[in-house]
């Protein structure tokens, strides 16, 4: 069983890569990199919508929110671009691993959204 999970584990990792790298593409549909953009965020991004501490409603966004998402986005390319960039996927799998300016951005973009809603509500 565990070995099992960690298959699933290895390929939403890989997954998350090839959406990354559809994102990065011109012939994906313009409704596809929104969504893109929105999972990937959510999923590379440091806060949850419900945060873990809470008890089991703190994991339902990791358990249900992110793997719909991946496969919402997964269902808006088309089924020839999505294999070309799992194959892109697979090969640079060390480049993803460091990948700071991504994580800047989402930082950033959170801390932009809690500057703006604390302006708003203050």
């Amino acid at each position: 069983m565990l070995e099992n999970i960690k298959s699933h584990a290895q390929n939403l990792k890989n997954e998350i890569g090839a959406l990354y790298f559809a994102l990065q593409r011109d012939d994906v549909p313009w409704y596809a990199k929104v969504v893109l953009a929105l999972v990937l965020g959510y999923t590379l991004s440091p806060i949850d919508l419900i945060p873990d501490f809470i008890p089991i409603l703190g994991y339902v966004d990791d358990l249900l929110l992110i793997p719909l998402g991946i496969a919402l986005a997964i269902r808006l390319i088309p089924a020839d671009i999505m294999e070309n960039c799992r194959r892109q996927a697979r090969s640079a799998q060390p480049l993803l691993k460091s990948n700071w300016r991504a994580g800047t951005f989402i930082i950033c973009l959170w801390i932009l959204i809690i500057g703006l809603i604390a302006v708003k509500f203050i």
